[in-house]
């Protein structure tokens, strides 16, 4: 029987190494790669290692080296063809079967490698021939110097339909047309499948070229082709510079996953070597896993405008059920209407090494998504979004991680909504002329303060819990009512008991500025407020520093501010997200999407600056 090199390169990329031996050695992990006394001659400490990414085992010690099929003849005493069949079972993968054809196949796919080889020079000669002047004048454009053209390999194919037809004629028409470089229609002349376009190589792993991708130079769709299936290139099990973007990888620790071919020799240039793109297709699990090959949280960066993102979340999607303990992914969010091309030629590496380094979770970007998706406005829309997370983390299959990610949402969840009541009463302070009456005292308005509010804050309910704090706030600090005396009188509550409250205290402030705590308690009481005003005071239980009767002025009075900035911005930003995504619901663009998408992370931010202000040792109440 003769295999062919395409079965073989398949077999062993779909053979964990580690795993294989680590089933009669035992293996510790070593960086990146597994060491352990070697299994080929006696030794006290280790000198054997296995490597994953390059798929091969090595003593330092005796010497023996070799892949996976090398293990189970040189290891397990196996004949060449009975590894190959256990590895094949074990893989997923049909063995050929035995016939006089094998032969003929494996000379055909040499001749594939060789035919493909010579159309990769070819096509290099022409962009640097007479010829090749818009070409290089489109890599001129695009920041594209020479060395970097001659590291991948970039050619021209000239726009005719005979060219490299007459160029590769010894091959013959037929291997042309198998290696997907002519187009056979019917009984006609076959003719170049590329013509005008800037010509860029796809290789496998082991860096022979297998097929082509062109890019249009002037006018014309599509703006790219891709060569078509062939018995070297399956697009959905191919990563565009997986050969360049291995050794890098390994050195930096990370692997990048682009959208396009343009966008990896741009980032290559910029010194992120370790740039990969699937070919024309989303992310497939077959792409994932030789991602996964490579490090343990691939980084996703796709473009910034609507359909990258659809993309990412897609992949995100996909990858659910091939998630395991250490093994994830991350996503890097470019500019609205970027991609990495545009963003390092604008802004340089830098620019896209911070965004590298903000990279946000899989789970984040899954919860994100889902929570923009729809209103959540009724008991029925979260209910919808519980179900959909739900079903998220029930795809995953390995049970640790599935456990975690219920987990994870279901706090998440809770933290978003369990604790926040619905709204009851709106409430609108009223006071003489709806400033202060410059009659009582001749008090006048101070600056207005350095808060997020406007001096018409136009908001829906607010949360009770955190107005509770705020009003505990001002009562033991009164004179910071006066800075905010606008902003305050202007707000609804959600709670009617608040609301008087509330009331009561701007009317105190509106009497007398020059108040202490104990003096707004004894005119509260006068009006019957005692009682629920004491409440707020008494127990402590508000967890912050304004809330409680020992803590530093200064800082009190500082996080006071903050949390009535968080209170007056926090309605507002929710009306608007509900308001965004009714909009993306009724008629999707992508500037809806993108408004929907930073509200989102507007709410989040509101989220974290509140968290921020509380206690670390008080539980007893969270605010949601």
């Amino acid at each position: 029987m003769t295999l062919t090199p395409a079965f073989l390169d398949e077999l062993r990329a779909r053979t964990t190494l580690s795993t294989l031996v680590a089933r009669t050695v035992k293996l510790q992990r070593a960086g990146r790669e597994f060491r352990a006394c070697c299994p080929f001659h006696n030794e006290k400490s280790p000198s054997f290692y296995v490597n994953d990414d390059k798929g091969f085992y090595h003593c330092f010690g005796c010497g023996a080296h070799g892949d996976a099929i090398r293990w189970m003849t040189d290891h397990q005493g196996l004949p060449f063809m009975d590894a190959v069949k256990e590895l094949a079972q074990v893989a997923g993968l049909d063995v050929p079967a035995p016939d006089k054809r094998s032969a003929e196949r494996a000379e055909r796919a040499k001749g594939l490698h060789e035919v493909m080889a010579d159309a990769a020079a070819w096509f290099t000669a022409q962009l640097h021939g007479q010829g090749g002047g818009e070409a290089r004048a489109l890599l001129e454009r695009r920041g594209i110097n020479a060395a970097t053209a001659a590291t991948f390999g970039l050619g021209f194919a000239r726009d005719s339909r005979g060219k490299l037809r007459a160029a590769l004629k010894d091959y013959g028409d037929a291997l042309l047309v198998e290696a997907g470089l002519l187009i056979q229609v019917e009984d006609k002349e076959p003719y170049d499948r590329f013509r005008g376009r800037l010509m860029i190589p796809i290789r496998d792993p082991r860096g022979r070229v297998i097929a082509f991708g062109g890019r249009i130079i002037g006018d014309g769709e599509p703006k790219y082709l891709n060569s078509p299936e062939t018995p070297l290139f399956d697009k959905g099990r191919t990563l565009y510079n997986l050969d360049l973007a291995q050794p890098a990888a390994r050195k930096s620790g990370r692997v990048i996953a682009v959208e396009g071919y343009m966008d990896v020799i741009a980032l290559a240039q910029a010194g992120f070597g370790e740039a990969v793109a699937p070919l024309g297709t989303a992310m497939t699990e077959s792409q994932l896993e030789r991602l996964w090959r490579m490090t343990d949280v691939p980084l996703l960066c796709f473009d910034g405008d609507s359909a990258g993102q659809k993309a990412a979340i897609r992949a995100a999607t996909r990858a659910m059920p091939m998630l395991a303990p250490g093994r994830s992914l991350a996503f890097v969010t470019l500019p609205q209407g970027q991609d990495p091309d545009d963003l390092v030629r604008a802004a340089g590496p830098a620019a896209f090494e911070a965004l590298v380094a903000k990279a946000q979770p899989l789970v984040e970007r899954l919860w994100a998504h889902e929570v923009a998706a729809e209103p959540l406005n009724t008991p029925e829309q979260r209910a919808g979004l519980k179900r959909r997370l739900s079903d998220l983390a029930g795809s995953i299959a390995d049970p640790g991680v599935r456990d975690e990610y219920h987990a994870d949402f279901r706090n998440r969840f809770d933290d978003m909504f369990a604790r926040k009541p619905a709204p009851r009463r709106a409430f609108q302070p009223q006071r003489p002329g709806g400033r202060f009456d410059k009659g009582r005292g001749g008090w006048k308005m101070p600056d207005p303060p350095a808060t997020e509010g406007t001096r018409d804050v136009s908001t829906g309910g607010i949360d009770p819990v955190l107005a509770r704090a705020v009003l505990a706030g001002l009562i033991r600090h009164p004179t910071q009512i006066a800075r905010h005396i606008e902003i305050l009188g202007s707000l609804k509550l959600a709670n009617a008991a608040l609301a008087r409250l509330f009331e009561a205290v701007i009317d105190v402030a509106l009497e007398d500025q020059a108040l202490d705590s104990g003096r707004v308690l004894t005119i509260l009481a006068r009006s019957g407020f005692d009682q629920v005003a004491s409440d707020l005071l008494r127990a402590d239980s508000l967890p912050f520093t304004f809330t409680q009767g020992h803590a530093d002025e200064a800082q009190a009075m500082a996080d006071l501010n903050e949390a009535i900035a968080v209170m007056v911005a926090r309605p507002r930003v929710d009306a608007a997200l509900m308001e965004a995504t009714l909009a993306v619901q009724t008629g999707f663009t992508d500037e809806a999407y993108t408004r929907q998408i930073a509200l989102v992370h507007e709410r989040a931010r509101l989220e974290a600056r509140l968290a921020n202000l509380m206690l670390a040792d008080e539980d007893d109440e969270t605010l949601g």
